[in-house]
């Protein structure tokens, strides 16, 4: 195949698939965070205060803890009640406690220190594809927790 059919076979390619991938693909009620090429994945958000609200008024909620190594270590604390858990390993400690005892119906909130909420967003992606049906992203994660003054708990000793 010649060069220049094969740089018009991938235009016509690249321009079907990021066609197929817009606002027609979107699931209905999902929130999009980010455009489709930054957040592919439709992620529901929670923002700090609701999730602030509930932690007050002790509702449950299963709050996961997705922060690169060096922001949780550096870090001050964590939110009240939340679970760390390593992005990479997220898949395989669904199958220990304390997330294996969560159940798939429970609301469970998911956040980081990524600036755009990036390893939020794909650790709810693996909750929902392991069958957790209420699963959100706090929106502007570990900052804006920061920023509203959110409840925080001491870091385990050992993670």
């Amino acid at each position: 195949m010649s060069c220049k059919k094969w740089v018009a076979w991938m235009f016509l390619f690249l321009s079907t698939y990021a066609t197929a991938g817009g606002a027609a693909s979107r699931a209905p009620g999902a929130i999009q965070t980010k455009t489709d090429r930054e957040n592919p994945f439709n992620a529901e958000v929670i923002d700090a205060e609701e999730l602030k609200a509930k932690i007050a008024r002790n509702e449950p909620v299963t709050i996961v803890d997705v922060r690169d190594t060096r922001s949780y270590v550096d870090s001050n604390g964590q939110i009240k009640g939340s679970i760390y858990v390593k992005l990479r390993r997220l898949r395989y400690r669904l199958s220990f406690p304390p997330l294996k005892n969560v159940s798939r119906d429970s609301e469970v909130v998911t956040y980081c220190a990524c600036p755009h909420d990036e390893a939020s967003v794909r650790a709810a992606q693996i909750l929902q594809d392991a069958g957790f049906k209420r699963v959100r992203v706090l929106k502007g994660g570990w900052q804006m927790w920061l920023k509203v003054n959110g409840q925080l708990e001491s870091k385990p000793k050992a993670i």
